[in-house]
């Protein structure tokens, strides 16, 4: 079966981490059923780190797939193992196997078709697919193998509809149908234009020159002149029009993805990496290019060519069949070195990415490079690699070359012959001098066109992967609904429920007179389990019961990994509980809408973000006008107004670089003071204060003592000295709750909370 027979299924990933799922639907749609890589990557359970073989295995079996995963010597895999198959590549990639080219009396080595999700479908040579997929260890590598089943087929009659990237597009599109029209008239209009040139020139030659008539030439080329002013006026007039609908349009798509993005839930943002949603932002200006670039002036290129066309063949048709000939030889030529050019590029990205890595290590890695003295030793790694990679450049180049000679000597060869072909029709007194010269303007005109094209149907790939891109986006659910929201006005409250979205509202009611009158239970957690990730992964916190009292402070404590934080993120109605529920002032955390939950917490995260902008903003970061009354107490509150001081435009000062600049210390009292600016009547700290020396956490804690009075407060510490006043102690291990009481009581217990605090302990009788 050739290379790139239809048989021979290829799509690129989206994300860094697609791979795997992308590799899935290369395989299904490989065995006739398109499914889209949303369903794929959510059956995967797909993670920042990407997918693991057994959410990929799972994905596979859920669609109809019989799987298995196999550790296999290459003779295993290329002579028993039923293709396609996955690969696990470079032990931190999937490809898919197609197929082995064996040796034969043209092809001297064997090779391997391989469709990287991240590249291209290729064939690779047996010692580069060995180095890439066998362990140096036991010389085998890790398959997954794929095979249908009867239900892999029925159930793809119900497989969800991928759809289009250029059927998103259309949206953008349709408010600006006037302006494509008017630039489609222009289009023409400068075609026609530029149709006039060659008539204008054989008359110029044929009436003008040969009977000496200056009158006419002076004429002639006047006429030349306003039609080349005319063809700058259409082009001034559609470069403004195009000028204005790409602003739009390119507004419009990123303005609408970033609403989307930020009603995204949270667990969207902890399976993508930065770069993932940084590229779907640059994936804008390419869309944006291919629009208002790429895509009018291959159009405009096609409409010239067409014109063009007609006016050879009214000259000469047999000249017109040559120039379509010659086109077609050199279109051909390039097309030879296109699979040659995917098997190079392939490579190349190989050594670049190992270029990139030894440089990424050398710099990030400087510190032990000069404690071991291993300098000589990095550099001698990274250029084995730059010889490497100069060799594939050097094919690359070569390629080029041949490709580029090749395309210019058809062209050129075209053009003689034409040239040939019109000087013989004058001497043969078949057309004049001047259509002679028309002629040559002519064929100058058709040649750039189809360069044009050439490039026009790479682009349309890329852009392809580009509208998929922000079409995934778009077709994730959001973390609400509009109907989520209801309960605002509190005029529209009805007395009794009468669907689904007045009984939202209610619980929405309940949720916020129990805030404003400070009434209520506080928290109640009944049964509560949670998992990250598939059905099969074990639980992280396992049916957690317990109670946080309205108005007293609540300390979780545990070892690391015992399920403090996870439980804080539930609390925060980042996840979805497994099994159980959270109930806040008695209304269930599930009916009350994120965004009017959020507005009544104030949180410290491990991980708190600081913006780039000055402290005050960094403080208040809700965008409204700042109270500079509450912005005044926060920062005594969490001791920062000796720092501030201290600093050369005070609370105007810009923090730049998220936060680089600033101690862990002062950052963490950075997020205590954002915590307290807010006010909420409920303040959840994950080690708010883990990187505050004695003095400052002293002071900090003495002061939230007394903003936490009238609060619900729920504190995640290691340390005794933030703890050891909670008016309770909830201690977790392993995802359980396993003792509860006060700091009193839980020493002379001398349980598991006493093990975990009896250095503390040590330290504080010394």
């Amino acid at each position: 079966m050739a290379l790139f027979s239809k048989k021979y299924k290829f799509y690129k990933q989206l994300d860094y981490m697609d791979c795997g799922p992308t590799c899935l639907r290369m395989i299904a749609a490989y065995y006739g059923e398109e499914y889209s890589l949303d369903y794929l990557r959510a059956n995967s359970y797909i993670t920042k780190n990407g997918v693991s073989l057994l959410g990929l295995s799972e994905a596979a079996e859920k669609i109809g797939f019989k799987t298995l995963s196999a550790k296999l010597t290459y003779e295993q895999l290329t002579q028993q193992i039923p293709l396609p198959c996955v690969l696990h590549w470079n032990q931190e990639h999937y490809v898919v196997l197609y197929g082995v080219e064996k040796k034969n009396l043209f092809r001297p080595v064997e090779r391997l078709v391989i469709a990287d999700p991240g590249h291209n479908l290729v064939r690779v040579e047996r010692d580069v697919f060995e180095k890439c997929w066998v362990s140096s260890a036991d010389k085998k590598g890790i398959a997954l193998l794929i095979e249908p089943t009867p239900e892999f087929y029925r159930m793809g009659e119900e497989a969800p509809t991928v759809k289009s990237g250029f059927g998103f597009l259309v949206g953008y599109l349709r408010p600006y149908k006037r302006y494509f029209v008017q630039l489609i008239l222009g289009m023409l209009l400068a075609s026609l234009i530029s149709m006039c040139f060659p008539f204008l020139t054989q008359s110029l030659v044929d009436f003008g020159v040969s009977r000496k008539n200056m009158n006419f030439i002076y004429l002639i080329l006047l006429s030349q002149l306003l039609l080349f002013l005319g063809g700058i006026a259409v082009d001034l007039i559609r470069n403004w029009i195009l000028l204005h609908i790409s602003t739009r349009i390119s507004i419009s798509i990123i303005s609408n993805f970033l609403i989307k993005l930020m009603k995204l839930p949270i667990n969207f943002f902890e399976s993508k990496n930065v770069g993932d949603i940084t590229q779907r932002i640059n994936d804008h200006k390419r869309i944006e290019s291919f629009l208002t670039g790429s895509t009018l002036s291959t159009l405009f290129s096609i409409i010239n060519l067409f014109v063009f066309s007609f006016v050879l063949s009214i000259y000469n048709t047999k000249l017109l069949v040559v120039f379509a000939l010659g086109s077609a030889l050199s279109i051909f030529w390039i097309s030879i070195f296109l699979k040659r050019r995917k098997n190079i590029d392939y490579n190349r990205f190989q050594r670049a990415r190992e270029n990139q890595n030894s440089l990424f290590e050398i710099i990030t890695g400087m510190q032990e490079i000069k404690l071991y003295n291993s300098q000589k030793a990095r550099r001698w790694e990274w250029e084995r690699i730059q010889a490497k990679l100069f060799k594939v450049n050097i094919k690359s180049l070569a390629l080029e070359q041949y490709q580029g000679i090749g395309a210019s000597f058809f062209t050129q060869l075209k053009n003689i012959v034409i040239s040939y072909l019109a000087a013989k029709l004058v001497i043969e007194q078949q057309i004049t001098l001047g259509v002679m010269l028309s002629i040559s303007y002519i064929v100058g005109q058709m040649n750039s066109p189809l360069d044009q094209i050439i490039l026009f149907i790479k682009n349309v790939q890329d852009a392809k992967i580009s509208l998929d891109r922000l079409n995934e986006i778009h077709s994730k659910p959001e973390e609400e609904t509009s109907e989520d929201l209801i309960g605002y006005n509190e005029n529209k409250w009805p007395r009794e429920p009468e669907n689904s979205s007045d009984a939202l509202y209610l619980s929405h009611e309940l949720f916020t007179k129990s805030i404003r009158r400070n009434t209520g239970d506080g928290i109640t957690i009944s049964n509560l389990s949670f998992r990250y990730g598939s059905p099969k992964s074990p639980l992280v916190l396992k049916n957690i019961s317990m109670h946080i009292p309205k108005g007293k402070v609540t300390a979780i404590v545990g070892a690391s990994g015992s399920g403090k934080t996870t439980l804080l993120k539930l609390l925060l109605k980042f996840y979805p509980p497994a099994e159980g529920q959270i109930l806040v002032d008695e209304v269930n955390l599930q009916d009350i809408s994120a965004q009017l939950w959020r507005n009544n917490v104030g949180t410290v995260m491990q991980d708190g973000f600081v913006f780039s902008d000055s402290i005050a903003r960094n403080i208040a970061v809700d965008g409204e006008r700042i109270n500079e009354e509450r912005l005044y107490e926060a920062v005594r509150i969490a001791n920062m107004h000796e720092f501030i001081a201290k600093l050369p435009l005070g609370f105007t000062t810009r923090i730049g670089n998220s936060g680089s600049g600033l101690s862990g210390g002062q950052k963490q009292r950075l997020f205590i003071a954002r915590a307290v600016y807010k006010d909420a009547k409920y303040l959840f700290f994950d080690e708010a204060t883990s990187a505050l020396d004695a003095n400052n956490e002293k002071v900090i804690m003495e002061n939230l003592n007394q903003f936490y009075k009238g609060r619900t407060v729920v504190v995640i510490a290691h340390r005794l000295s933030t703890v050891k006043n909670a008016d309770q102690i909830i201690v977790m291990k392993d995802g359980e709750i396993v003792e509860e009481g006060h700091h009193s009581e839980l020493t002379k217990s001398r349980g598991y909370y006493f093990e975990l605090v009896k250095n503390q302990l040590e330290l504080g009788a010394a």
